[in-house]
């Protein structure tokens, strides 16, 4: 039996329990020790009178987190403990073996209240397992895998595992590079995705596709981020979006009722990547609170402020939000918001205030009294609320809002966090233009499908050009990502040229791939939906680390190991390598 199983039904039975000791109490006459494992905890009464001397003589010395086994009969708990599910009973020891001793910890096990730094915490990874916050995530996470599992079977997928040692071809995230012994020179990557595997393994005849795989993306993180991910992989022959995404909303929806008793109801709502943008500011919009973005351009042109006037003379906008209740704001408190804005270029924020005497605020002077009205109707204004108003480059100024928007809903508690709100995000634009380094570039992959209806602009106007990819979201997370695949090789070459992909560039980086779309490839489509930021959101964690049982910290460190880590000089030259320069500290 474990430390959780005990109940007043049990009392009478002899019992055999190992665990930590998480508390020791020695009241002189007796000894309480609370012994845990990952089931819960049980109160070991020591007591002279019925335990052998040697037995209570060591119970003495028990310390913080040392192993012990015991053995002893259950009893009913003269004063009970209703905190915990073990509380009314406790084992009366008979027999003590202590199986391992304990240094003193970095820090304290039993009170789990106590806020620890993170990199302390990840540098103990196994002691902060013990702190009872990591191993329900990771139960949480293994239930998940297999009612995945379990699905997508039944749906007819078949497991591959795809190759860890892969080639190198850079398009997005930068790769994780693995030097070749036997091959001085050359290098493998590690796998951003499956993705061109999955897509060859559609050549091969296997139609439906799945596999939970480990990705490593050399890119700078985040909360919901990591260096290296799980993400559930899926590819499907002979199917369309509306086969798709049926059997996606079955996938989630199942995770989410066994794993959390959740109901999602499908259909999932669906929104354009437009849509999302003019909106929320963003293509992964958090849909449980209300609150859009507005666009004021065309009154803010009406009016006499300097800010405005400006920026849409240079091309800019000017868009804001409402807050219902936000006249309540202080000035402070709304320099603390413009601070948040500020991260994006802007000098802050104009704001109008509603009140039973008509509209406050610095920029409220220079509205026209006619035109005020019409800021009231555009913005749906009630008195008592607070206009947030931004001026400039469209861009960034979603951006802004987008950000304002989140913390807004999370200052003003308008975020009900008991709610799951799925959404399909359609048709993201093909490209998207890399100002640094003056070239396009894939919003996503260069193998995603141009929408049909957009194919004659796919040179003439390529930044116009709608792709095949949707993203699933989640609460503001997206935990999806996926698209229509081009399976024919005279549109994939037409999408390399408007990337300004030389012939031999192509053959360099996606000459396999390439070849074998030559061989009669059917059309296919597929999605990677992220395992770990799923399971974050089932515990309602903003943080990613909370669900890995062995997280990098911010700059991409084991703290444990002390990965990455310098190796060998001999290990350098078995691989050819010399190392010309030392680059210290972070960047």
């Amino acid at each position: 039996m474990t430390c959780g199983d005990l109940r007043p039904t049990h009392v009478g039975k002899k019992v055999v329990l190992s665990g930590w000791v998480h508390r020791s109490r020695n009241l002189g006459a007796m000894v309480f020790v609370d012994l845990r494992d990952r089931y819960g905890i049980t109160q070991i009464i020591f007591d002279p009178n019925i335990s052998p001397e040697a037995v209570y003589e060591a119970s003495k010395e028990l310390k913080h987190e040392y192993v012990i086994r015991i053995e002893g009969e259950i009893v009913m708990r003269k004063s009970p403990n209703h905190k915990i599910p073990t509380g009314l009973i406790e084992v009366q020891a008979h027999d003590l073996s202590v199986l391992s001793e304990a240094n003193v910890p970095p820090f304290a096990i039993a009170d789990d209240t106590i806020d620890v730094h993170e990199d302390l915490r990840l540098r103990y990874r196994y002691l902060d397992m013990r702190r009872g916050e990591i191993l329900p995530n990771l139960v949480m996470r293994h239930k998940a895998m297999q009612v995945v599992r379990h699905a997508l079977t039944e749906d007819g997928f078949i497991e591959v595992s795809t190759p860890v040692l892969s080639k190198s071809t850079p398009e997005g995230s930068r790769d994780y590079l693995v030097p070749s012994r036997v091959h001085p020179e050359k290098f493998y990557a590690l796998p951003q995705s499956p993705q061109m595997f999955k897509q060859i393994l559609m050549v091969g005849g296997l139609d439906k596709y799945f596999q939970i795989a480990a990705c490593c993306r050399d890119e700078d993180l985040r909360a919901d981020r990591q260096p290296e991910h799980h993400q559930i992989d899926m590819e499907m022959s002979f199917a369309t979006q509306e086969e798709l995404f049926p059997i996606i909303e079955n996938l989630v929806g199942r995770v989410f009722h066994e794993c959390k008793g959740v109901e999602l109801a499908p259909p999932f709502r669906r929104m354009t990547h437009r849509e999302a943008m003019e909106r929320y500011g963003t293509d992964k919009p958090d849909l449980r609170f209300e609150m859009e973005i507005v666009d004021a351009t065309d009154l803010a042109e009406k009016t006499s402020s300097a800010l405005f006037t400006e920026s849409i003379s240079s091309g800019g906008v000017v868009r804001g939000l409402n807050l219902k209740g936000g006249a309540r704001l202080s000035r402070k408190e709304i320099e603390s918001y413009q601070q948040l804005v500020s991260q994006f270029g802007f000098k802050g924020i104009a704001w109008i205030k509603s009140q039973e005497d008509g509209l406050q605020g610095a920029i409220a002077k220079f509205i026209e009294e006619e035109e005020r009205q019409k800021w009231i109707d555009r913005f749906e204004m009630e008195i008592g609320d607070c206009l947030m108003i931004i001026a400039g480059e469209k861009k960034r100024l979603l951006q802004a809002l987008d950000q304002l928007r989140r913390r807004l809903g999370k200052d003003f508690d308008l975020i009900d966090s008991s709610r799951y709100e799925p959404l399909w995000v359609v048709d993201f634009p093909l490209f998207m233009w890399n100002e640094e380094e003056d070239r396009m570039e894939s919003e996503t992959h260069p193998f995603t499908s141009p929408h049909p209806d957009d194919l004659e602009l796919l040179e003439k106007d390529p930044l116009a050009v709608r792709s095949m990819g949707y993203d699933l979201v989640v609460n503001g997370y997206e935990i999806g990502s996926g698209s229509q695949r081009i399976h024919d090789r005279e549109v994939q070459k037409r999408v390399f040229s408007v990337l300004g992909l030389e012939d031999e560039e192509v053959r360099d980086r996606f000459g396999f791939f390439v070849e074998a779309l030559g061989f009669g490839t059917p059309p296919h489509l597929g999605i990677g939906l992220g395992l770990d930021r799923l399971i974050m959101i089932l515990i309602g964690s903003e943080n990613i680390k909370d669900v890995i049982a062995f997280p990098k910290n911010h700059w991409a460190q084991d703290l444990m190991t002390g990965a990455p880590s310098e190796v060998y000089e001999e290990q350098l030259q078995e691989l050819a390598i010399k190392i010309e320069q030392s680059v210290v500290g972070q960047n």
